[in-house]
């Protein structure tokens, strides 16, 4: 074997055992990746059901699945960085905040979650429709005041979202979510008016029949 030949050898050697460690992280990122996903939507359920008191409960665990997860991808960028990572973690973000939000809490950031901050947004964008279902689940309750303030929270995400201005290859999708964002704020404040107009005009109605029956 020539000069060349051996140190070719050596070279794609070592380029093939770190492809076998990449390969073999890329199979156990995409397993924790589906757990994540699924503990993510199951806390989503129990907060949008209600149920806070058992999401705040089981919010630590998906913290700490998510925190071994990224450390576990830190030495292969090109897995940390990539769409199916941040795809598991922004739904993490997504319950990490509606959660905050509907305890009364403070939103935290990126660096409060320990995430990145594209994942970071696109979990925010996501928590506007989740917001959508309280306030519509609070109107059918008949808490007004309540949907009222889940839709101060989605035109404050909406407009946060939208003073961002970056082409799709830097922030894949939040665009999107922030268009979708935009709709979902305009029917949720449609709606909610409607109802106001009619209880207004509800009250106004039952006043008058009061006064004609005490006259």
């Amino acid at each position: 074997m020539g000069e060349l030949a051996e140190r070719l050898s050596e070279i794609v050697g070592q380029c093939s055992r770190y492809l076998s460690e990449r390969d073999e992280a890329r199979e156990r990122a995409l397993k924790k990746s589906r757990d994540i996903i699924r503990e993510a939507g199951r806390l989503v359920t129990l907060i949008v059901s209600g149920d806070a008191e058992r999401a705040g409960r089981a919010l630590p665990q998906l913290e700490a699945m998510v925190r071994e997860y990224l450390e576990a991808l830190k030495p292969y960028p090109e897995l940390y960085y990539s769409g199916s990572t941040y795809n598991a973690v922004s739904e993490y973000v997504e319950a990490a905040i509606l959660y905050r939000l509907v305890s009364g809490e403070a939103l935290p950031g990126p660096e409060d979650l320990s995430v990145p901050p594209v994942p970071y947004l696109q979990g925010l964008g996501d928590v506007v429709g989740e917001l959508r279902r309280l306030a519509l689940d609070m109107l059918r309750r008949g808490d007004l005041e309540g949907a009222w303030r889940m839709l101060e929270y989605m035109e404050d995400i909406y407009l946060a979202l939208r003073s961002l201005d970056y082409p799709d290859s830097l922030l894949p999708g939040v665009r999107r979510k922030t268009d979708v964002a935009r709709r979902l704020v305009d029917e949720t404040k449609a709606l909610l008016l409607d109802v106001a107009v009619r209880e207004e005009l509800s009250r106004k109605i039952d006043e008058a029949l009061r006064r004609l029956g005490g006259g």
